[in-house]
């Protein structure tokens, strides 16, 4: 018997702090948009996609049908128009394709749409309409999905990635194919269950490497996994806290093959878990005059300034320069590397030549909120398209574009100016311009977890800076006005709760 297997993917995590909305071009700009067969392209990169083909394609049992493969970076919220397509192209290939056997959606889970605030949920619902009942769905998502109700209830499997910096977006996408097909062959029966919790969270202590809060609680869904003979996955989520939705927190997902009662018992032990160890997530902030003098006793390089509080890849526009203003306010003399998103500048930068020495007005320009542009002079070093290959992380193996790109020097620091936020894993951004870290005695990061892989065999300490932006470490800081409250750590909240459970039967 020949079982055809949907493959899709739409995935892109929104922050609802960053005005505007992103169009289709912000997918094949930043990340990629491939309709159809080209979908197979992904077959030798590490994302999901890449998981889900390295076992479909050797069952010979399998016909893979692939819809349609769209994923960005983080942004905020995709418009009505752009969803609607990406939605559309995924329905009507299904409805073209009627004898879906089972099917693989890769999401993110916090994406949200101009006026959705649960996209991912409205798909999952559309997408059962269109297969039946019968045919096994099995999403994939980032661990720091917002899992909702409506996603639950249309699905047959939701993996989640285990590790944080992401590394593991391939073994997902792996995991989740191998257990659909054995749904899909009757071998098992997955029941569904979700804890959610009311509970906003920052990331910056939440890797799964270590001994912080959450590798805890990721070893313990780890040991539920190997010990419980019924289960066949449990995820933890420390939900993207920077989309402002009712249905909104921190949760954990418990998968068992037709044991409701385990799936429920287990789930809310992770939760609770969760739950207990809220406060070890408070992240200690420095204000840049601090951290330069602590990096400066460090011999040798390099050193991160950890900008957190415009994380591209939680969303927010990477327009920020306060940083580099206070840098050059501290008169530092040492090389340092730092980025800034601003179309205006890159344009403005093209009319002259390398080496040129123009007056300029840099950063904040496309979200005014946070802060005024640098006013300076700057020299003209090196240009470029701006595209870049990473060599890990959720894009492993893409080529992605930062858009036209330039870096400019002022005083000792080196700029580089992009059209188009991008995800940072490493240092790709920098190598592709010829800026080398290794060189560096300090560098600008808009990040808030990977650097620690990205960075790990050169960095020789890193602070998080006091700076500010749509994705600072502490919640307390953004007007949130559509989450359900009350909510920790926002709101006073007991030392109990009882988390909310809910099942797919």
């Amino acid at each position: 018997m020949s079982f055809r297997i949907g493959i899709a993917q739409i995935s892109s995590e929104s922050n609802h702090f960053v005005p505007g909305f992103s169009e289709l071009e912000f997918f094949s700009t930043t990340g990629y948009l491939l309709e159809g067969k080209d979908l197979l392209r992904l077959s030798s990169s590490d994302t999901e996609i890449g998981g889900f083909l390295s076992v479909l394609l050797r069952d010979e049992e399998v016909e893979v049908v692939p819809l349609i493969a769209a994923r960005a970076n983080s942004a905020n919220p995709l418009s009505d128009r752009c969803y609607k397509y990406l939605k559309n192209q995924i329905l009507n290939r299904l409805e073209h394709n009627p004898s879906i056997h089972g099917l693989l959606i890769s999401n993110h889970g916090s994406m949200c749409v101009q006026s959705k605030y649960d996209p991912e949920g409205d798909l999952a619902q559309s997408i059962r309409k269109v297969i039946g009942a019968e045919a096994p769905l099995a999403i994939t998502l980032d661990l720091h999905g917002n899992v909702t109700q409506d996603m639950v209830q249309a699905s047959n499997l939701i993996i989640g990635y285990r590790t944080y910096p992401h590394c593991d977006a391939f073994k997902t996408g792996q995991k989740a194919a191998k257990l659909l097909m054995q749904a899909v062959r009757g071998q098992i029966k997955p029941v569904v269950a979700l804890a959610q919790l009311p509970l906003l969270l920052t990331s910056f202590h939440a890797s799964t490497e270590g001994n912080g809060p959450f590798a805890k609680l990721r070893k313990e869904a780890d040991q539920i996994e190997q010990t419980h003979l019924k289960v066949l996955s449990a995820s933890v989520f420390n939900v993207g806290s920077y989309i402002d939705v009712p249905e909104m927190g921190c949760s954990a997902v418990v998968i068992t093959n037709n044991d409701k009662v385990a799936a429920k018992r287990c789930v809310k032990k992770l939760a609770t878990q969760h739950w207990n160890d809220r406060e070890s997530y408070e992240v200690k902030i420095l204000e840049v005059e601090n951290a330069v003098r602590l990096g400066q006793e460090i011999e040798g390089g390099p050193i991160l300034f950890l900008d957190t509080a415009d994380t591209t890849g939680g969303g927010a526009a990477g327009d920020g320069i306060t940083l580099v203003k206070r840098l050059l306010e501290l008169k530092i003399m040492e090389l340092t590397l730092a980025t800034v998103v601003d179309p205006e500048t890159v344009h403005l930068c093209r009319e002259h030549a390398i080496g040129s020495k123009i007056q300029i007005e840099v950063g904040h320009r496309i979200d005014s909120r946070w802060g005024q542009p640098l006013k300076t002079k700057a020299t003209i070093m090196n240009r470029s398209d701006g595209r870049i290959r990473y060599q890990g992380g959720i894009f492993g193996g893409t080529e992605v574009s930062m858009g036209p790109s330039v870096v400019l020097k002022i005083e000792s620091v080196q700029l580089l100016v992009t059209t188009y936020p991008t995800y940072e894993w490493a240092h790709e951004q920098y190598d592709s311009m010829g800026m080398y870290v290794e060189q560096a005695k300090f560098v600008c990061v808009k990040n808030m977890m990977n650097f620690r892989q990205g960075y790990a065999d050169i960095m020789k300490a890193f602070f998080v800076v006091n700076l500010p932006g749509p994705t600072p470490t502490n919640m307390r800081l953004l007007p949130f006005r559509r989450i359900t409250r009350p909510v920790y750590p926002i709101d006073e909240m007991p030392d109990v709760i009882t988390p909310k459970v809910t099942t797919n039967l």
